[in-house]
């Protein structure tokens, strides 16, 4: 008796498994994506966040607007000079893919500046800007960590704000750009010479 009930547990665990791995609990919705190719090699894509209405956060010491009641910016010295905003991030069809995160550290040589954008059912970047924009008014920064289908990639990522000229009246004041420029790493010579010798 007892022999039966183990392999039945056993059997129940790999059946479950099993269905688990044919059948995803989660299947997430992917926009297509609109990347184009870029004339020196590698992939370019334009995102963007219509301001002020892709805003969902910003918070920094003392509070903010965009803030939710109730909440409080943490008492903690290291913080003091951080703020941070959270934001929907749109592709060129204005349709909503994902969220993005920027996060300002206010230092004496200058300041840090991250933004952090994930899209659900493509990965994660992490960029680290520039601190002094470009003299055309960009800021660029460079990816310094992807997940998922970002992961082997290198580049950039140009950042810049647009001011909306439509004048229509339920425009957004304006949006910012972010622009990637990226591109697949080489392998080193050993790793090369090991994947083909498979």
């Amino acid at each position: 008796m007892l022999k039966t009930f183990l392999v039945g547990i056993l059997l129940g665990a790999a059946a479950v498994a099993g269905a688990l791995y044919s059948i995803p609990v989660v299947d997430q919705y992917r926009e297509v994506s609109i990347i184009s190719v870029a004339p020196n090699g590698g992939n370019t894509e334009s995102l963007h966040i219509n301001m002020p209405m892709d805003r969902i956060m910003a918070g920094a010491p003392g509070g903010s607007a965009a803030w939710p009641v109730g909440m409080k910016w943490p008492d903690d010295p290291i913080l003091a000079n951080v703020s941070s905003e959270i934001f929907k991030i749109r592709n060129a069809r204005d349709a909503v893919i994902g969220v993005a995160v920027r996060t300002v550290a206010r230092e004496e040589g200058g300041d840090v500046i991250d933004w952090v954008i994930h899209l659900p059912a493509r990965g994660s970047l992490f960029i680290n800007m520039d601190p002094q924009p470009q003299d055309s008014g960009e800021r660029i920064g460079r990816l310094q960590s992807g997940a998922r289908e970002f992961e082997p990639l290198t580049g950039f990522v140009e950042e810049r704000w647009v001011s909306d000229t439509s004048g229509e009246e339920d425009a957004p004041a304006g949006r910012i750009e972010l622009v990637t420029r990226l591109i697949g790493t080489l392998l080193p010579e050993n790793e090369r010479t090991e994947e083909v010798a498979e």
